[in-house]
């Protein structure tokens, strides 16, 4: 099994790269959203705790399943050890299944970031993001009170990969991984 994190800063393109990635490769594409949407929606607010149980269980239930791999989009704060604990607590979780593990950052400027915040397929796929200012704001918060790209060298993983893709169309990027790894 493969399991894929592919993170990066806010609207970077995480989801429509994982998109176009699964369509060519047979991964599944487990985007960070998919368990933060239903318990805004359930509970009204952000509640850490749930979405992260949530996702323990579909990590732990995929990762018994034999599938050929997963894409897991991921907003990683790299000056919190939380984040990186974190990471490492999913890999704990797929590493008895024999799994290769493999790290895909995206980066691309705030303003192509914000200029993405308001795409149809995030807006399609992410009722939160639909208040485009509120969502302009978070973003513009997450970007002053985290440090969400690496620096060059931080990432001391096998398998991983920086690509800018602030010029690039996601299916580009896809393939790009796809080749890299031979995925």
């Amino acid at each position: 099994m493969k399991l894929l994190f592919l993170i990066g800063n806010a609207a970077v393109g995480k989801m429509t790269v994982g998109q176009e990635l699964m369509k060519i490769t047979g991964l599944r594409l487990f985007h960070n959203h998919m368990t933060i949407e239903p318990v805004l929606e359930i509970f009204g607010g952000f509640y850490r705790d749930t979405i992260n149980r949530l996702r323990e269980v579909i990590f732990e239930e995929f990762a018994k399943t034999g599938n050929y791999g997963m894409i897991f989009t991921y907003m990683w704060a790299f000056d919190q050890q939380s984040d990186w604990d974190y990471v490492e607590h999913i890999k704990e979780i797929f590493a008895p299944y024999g799994t290769e593990f493999y790290y895909v950052e995206l980066v691309a400027s705030q303003e192509k970031r914000l200029e993405r915040n308001a795409t149809e397929n995030r807006l399609k796929n992410k009722a939160s993001k639909r208040d485009i200012e509120l969502s302009n704001q978070r973003l513009l918060n997450d970007d002053a009170n985290n440090r969400l790209e690496s620096f060059d060298g931080e990432i001391p993983f096998e398998n991983y990969i920086k690509i800018d893709n602030s010029q690039l169309p996601p299916d580009v990027v896809a393939k790009m991984i796809k080749d890299k790894f031979e995925l």
